[in-house]
């Protein structure tokens, strides 16, 4: 991954309205071609190609069918990729997915339309496929919205100061911790994440590329794996995390101890990890990313204001390919019915009058109470941004004001969405 973040794509800036100009053809790419692929889409972060170690640990995330390259003259010039997934909504139902990653154009092709090529071509395979949802992480939050994508969750950034922060005594706790090793974490975490996943809106799969590619990262640092095991016996739990070295300390000298992924069944697991993690001795800070933004952990301690959220910011950004399946897909809650009108320019197959209520979703050719881009529908989708807002904000169209206040409690959730996996 790169820094905090899980950024792994890259733009080429150009409008909405720029042509897909004909000198350049996009086709799927063939299995020889995906490292090539790997060494645009490094090149577009200006980051070195990819070495023989490294792409043995990242090829395994190549699906054929689903890499796809723009070529001028036999040349590669562009490239974006997805992988099969699938999303939790809102009721619990999880959706087939495709999580976008790769996507970077060599910076002497820029602003000619292949970025919007190569988006066209990618989302009709993905309509095709069957697949409601496109998903990414943006590396800008300026670039995909043109497209169609619109912020689906945040996350945040928090920092502990392990000398102040401790639970308090009547916080959940049971169980035990243990560490284990880099073999047996191979063995234990795919299939430990896949049972205690939660129904939570934003969460994805986690696929066995995915994992090749993770727990290779993992065999060349000195990341740890903490598994929390319940009292009946069952692991329901585990946080990874990297301590930083005596030699290579933070400016203000401390020692700091950086949580990357935390995944846990119930307060019990959540509460026993990050017990244990601000118990690591020789540690004087704990700093997690990528968090729920809703996650009590300030209520977990004695002591809130050692908790310091240092960032949040957007995370997951969903494309609703299939409007009306994604629509029929997720439940919403108790209100009037409320009719909106979508507007898709990019799929216009999408754009239409929709009427949503507490049963469900049909097409309409009632007035609309509501007017919206398929982007802004996709960040009201997983529950993360409310109606009243985005009218606030001027980026829905009201016709009807009794309509915003409904569809607050149509859309809202109990939950807030958080994604949590990186790709």
């Amino acid at each position: 991954m790169s820094g905090s973040r899980k950024t792994f794509d890259r733009h080429d800036a150009e409008p909405a309205s720029c042509p897909v100009v004909s000198e350049y053809n996009v086709r799927p790419l063939a299995e020889s071609e995906f490292r090539d692929a790997s060494r645009v889409f490094l090149a577009s972060l200006h980051h070195p190609a990819p070495t023989d170690e490294q792409w043995q640990r990242s090829s395994s995330r190549y699906e054929p069918g689903r890499v796809f390259g723009a070529f001028r003259g036999g040349e590669l010039v562009g490239t974006t990729m997805a992988l099969s997934s699938s999303i939790a909504v809102p009721g619990g139902e999880v959706l087939p997915a495709s999580a976008v990653t790769g996507v970077g154009v060599r910076a002497d092709h820029t602003r000619r339309g292949v970025l919007r090529s190569l988006m066209r071509t990618q989302l009709d395979d993905v309509r095709a496929r069957g697949e409601p949802v496109a998903m990414l992480h943006a590396s800008e939050a300026v670039i995909y919205g043109r497209f169609g994508y619109g912020e689906g969750t945040r996350t945040r950034t928090v920092s502990l100061d392990t000398h102040r922060a401790v639970l308090h005594a009547q916080a959940p706790s049971g169980g035990s911790i243990r560490l284990v090793g880099k073999d047996e974490a191979g063995k234990l975490l795919p299939d430990l994440y896949r049972r205690i996943a939660s129904s939570r809106p934003g969460t994805i799969s986690r696929s066995e590329g995915w994992w090749d590619s993770r727990l290779g990262v993992l065999s060349g640092a000195q990341m740890v794996v903490a598994v929390h095991t319940g009292d009946d016996g069952e692991d329901d739990g585990f946080a990874l995390y990297e301590v930083s070295k005596n030699d290579h300390r933070f400016d203000d000298g401390v020692c700091t101890l950086q949580v990357s992924d935390l995944q846990s069944a119930d307060a019990v697991a959540t509460a026993s990890l990050w017990r244990f993690l601000l118990g690591v001795d020789l540690v004087d800070r704990v700093v997690a990313i990528d968090r729920p933004v809703d996650e009590p952990l300030e209520w977990l301690l004695t002591d809130r204001r050692t908790c310091r959220v240092s960032s949040i910011q957007d995370d997951l950004w969903l494309r609703l390919v299939d409007v009306p399946a994604a629509l029929a897909a997720r439940r919403y809650g108790a209100a009037e019915p409320v009719v909106i009108e979508v507007r898709d320019d990019f799929l216009p197959e999408n754009s239409g009058i929709y009427r949503i209520g507490p049963e469900g979703m049909r097409r309409s050719d009632a007035r609309p109470q509501l007017g919206l881009g398929v982007d802004v529908l996709a960040s009201l989708y997983l529950g993360d941004a409310g109606v009243s807002a985005l009218a606030a904000a001027n980026r829905l169209e009201v016709h009807d004001r009794s309509a915003v206040a409904e569809a607050d409690r149509l859309f809202a959730t109990a939950e807030t969405p958080w994604c949590g996996t990186g790709f």
